[in-house]
């Protein structure tokens, strides 16, 4: 784990965002959607007062060091998800304070109530009508960070043979727990215009879940609770953004599964994403492949979800 925060940290833009620019215009990269780092794990807090304070001071950090430094920078608000008035209060905040999207992570604090619990509906419905995006991202589930080995400690799940591939693929899950979650609730039903992006998770699993759900609400409908105005399946391919780093299959997705909200992502500065190799991936994953459909992952969903971005320069486009 040390090993890997090191290699994160080793390009000098995963701590300065002016450099940070720097290598995204090497790398072809116009616009990125920034998460809070170690504040993804918040889940250790246990004070409500306390994570409330950190939030707060968390999200007036980046105003002054990232914010201010581009509007290329899509940056996530934090909120604390151990107190839901908090979560709400601390949103409508960043929304007052610029921010267009809030990270969640995939499973709130263990001390509250899951994401499909109505106790979260006056968040879902701040985050509508403040118009900011549910950024979740993958691997954030809850940990205790005095524990280690196979009972946790930041996301480990399994040793031995076959384990660093294991927890890598583990990961992913979460993230499409928490799509069910708002789909099944009818959180995104009852709030049609809200937006869930899934941060790096791939996408082919969008059409797979879609499918399974449909079949559980159709064969189970006398135990479905609550009835949706919307297929399953309509709301999560409508509200549900996946973005991905080299999924060879992605771009299948939207070309051959009907799923429209494909993201490509470089997750810059992490050793899982292509930075030092963008351009190449995507040649390698655009080879052959539409103008509209390269255009509609690389750029359309982007501003779909963040349109107050500045366009791309016409001659980088």
């Amino acid at each position: 784990m040390v090993k890997f925060a090191e290699e994160s940290m080793k390009p000098q833009g995963s701590r300065d965002a002016r450099a940070r620019l720097a290598d995204l215009d090497k790398e072809g990269v116009w616009g990125e959607v920034i998460f809070p780092s170690l504040g993804m794990w918040a889940s250790s807090f246990r004070t409500p007062e306390l994570l409330r304070a950190c939030m707060r001071a968390s999200n007036e950090w980046a105003i002054d060091e990232i914010m201010s430094v581009s509007d290329r920078y899509v940056v996530t608000a934090q909120v604390s998800t151990l107190n839901v008035d908090d979560a709400v209060e601390e949103l409508q905040w960043a929304a007052d304070h610029g921010f267009k999207a809030v990270f969640l992570p995939t499973t709130p604090h263990p001390s509250a109530d899951d994401w499909h619990r109505e106790s979260w509906e006056p968040f879902w419905a701040a985050a509508e009508e403040a118009g900011m995006v549910l950024a979740f991202h993958i691997g954030t589930d809850p940990v205790d960070m005095t524990v280690g080995g196979a009972s946790g400690g930041l996301g480990l799940v399994y040793r031995g043979p076959g384990g660093a591939v294991m927890n890598y693929a583990e990961t992913t899950f979460s993230g499409q727990r928490a799509a069910m979650k708002m789909v099944a609730s009818g959180a995104l039903d009852r709030h049609p215009n809200l937006k869930v992006l899934i941060s790096e998770g791939g996408a082919t699993w969008v059409p797979f879940l879609g499918d399974r759900m449909v079949e559980g609400y159709r064969q189970h409908h006398m135990a479905v609770r609550p009835k949706l105005s919307r297929s399953p399946k309509e709301i999560l391919y409508n509200q549900v953004y996946a973005s991905f780093q080299h999924d060879e299959t992605a771009v299948a997705a939207y070309e051959h599964m009907g799923y429209r909200n494909v993201m490509f992502g470089s997750d810059y500065p992490h050793m899982e994403g292509t930075f030092g190799h963008t351009q190449d991936t995507l040649k390698t994953l655009f080879d052959g492949v539409s103008e509209q459909t390269r255009l509609r992952i690389t750029q359309g969903t982007f501003y779909e979800l963040f349109p107050h971005v500045p366009p791309v320069p016409a001659e980088a486009a």
